[in-house]
């Protein structure tokens, strides 16, 4: 089990892979198997984080047999929210 820390970590790193994938675009999202290919995250870690993110309507899944996202794209709010993010940092 993921520790707070590590849950938050993971759903960092999913919002920023999606946003830079998409490039702000809802039409464009990421294949499960990519996110955990390239994220490095366990199954049951990306399934726990991609739930948490749909039910703060950051992002939609098209989930698969076994919880594993086929496909995840931002929602409008999760957009919103990287979009934000990085005008802080600029």
């Amino acid at each position: 089990m993921a520790s707070l820390a590590e849950r938050k970590a993971y759903r960092d790193k999913i919002m920023q892979a999606l946003y830079e994938a998409s490039e702000g675009n809802r039409l464009l999202g990421v294949t499960g198997a990519r996110l955990l290919h390239s994220l490095g995250i366990h199954e049951e870690d990306l399934a726990a984080a991609c739930t948490y993110l749909v039910g703060e309507d950051l992002i939609a899944v098209d989930w698969t047999t076994g919880n594993t996202p086929a496909m995840v794209t931002l929602t409008h709010q999760g957009i919103r929210l990287m979009e934000a993010k990085e005008e802080e940092h600029d």
